[in-house]
């Protein structure tokens, strides 16, 4: 479809079952854990590596229309310990979209630091590799913060690569370039992973509905 066809308000009938209609997403679908995380962020005396460990739950949602758009997509929460901390060294929850119609993946993205932003691609529905990116001042697919973080530590803009792995796993490889307050250029943030499944994923609300025979909808 294109950006904005004519009848803006007419819906496209949509499957019940989001599993079987995320594309390339249905690889991420499920619960899963990485051990071997690594982190490189900015520091007053230079780069800090760090180790982490992460799960992520990557649940299906119903379709989501915008008229004639149509989505089909998965809701995320991560949580990421540091090797050498309690508490958590990073938490984000979003959606991971998918538009069978055109191929456009989204990530939508959202951190309790006062961040929030959404990143775009393309992809086929058999794609091994994802490579999804955002700019800061862009109005569709762009990053907004807070007053601190444009001042201290600007986010100029975002890429995460992820690989679909042979063994089911995925792997991913997020690169942020930062403008940090008092530096004389700009800071490549990176966080990189390799991630393998615990649990499968649930249905999403309608097909669970559909599924025990019930008539009612949502």
């Amino acid at each position: 479809m294109s950006p904005c066809p004519h009848d803006i308000f007419t819906e496209q009938a949509a499957d019940p079952d989001t599993l079987a209609n995320l594309g390339p997403l249905r690889r991420l679908a499920g619960v899963w854990e990485g051990r071997g995380g690594v982190d490189v962020n900015p520091k007053a005396d230079g780069p800090e590596r760090k180790q982490f460990t992460e799960r992520i739950e990557l649940q299906p949602i119903d379709a989501q229309p915008n008229g004639p758009q149509l989505f089909y997509g998965l809701r995320y929460h991560t949580r990421i310990l540091a090797t050498d901390e309690d508490s958590t060294f990073h938490d984000q929850v979003g959606y991971w979209l998918w538009e069978p119609a055109t191929g456009l993946v989204l990530q939508t993205l959202s951190i309790p630091r006062g961040q929030v932003a959404i990143a775009a691609g393309h992809a086929a529905p058999d794609a091994t590799t994802l490579v999804l990116t955002a700019e800061r001042g862009q109005t569709q697919y762009g990053i907004c913060s807070t007053a601190f973080l444009e001042e201290a530590f600007r986010t100029d803009s975002y890429r995460i690569e992820v690989v679909f792995n042979p063994d089911g796993g995925w792997s991913y490889v997020l690169d942020t370039v930062l403008a940090v307050r008092g530096g004389d250029q700009a800071f490549p943030h990176r966080d990189c992973n390799t991630l393998v499944k615990i649990a499968e994923p649930t249905p999403n609300p309608l097909a669970l509905l559909r599924a025990g025979g019930s008539k009612g909808g949502g």
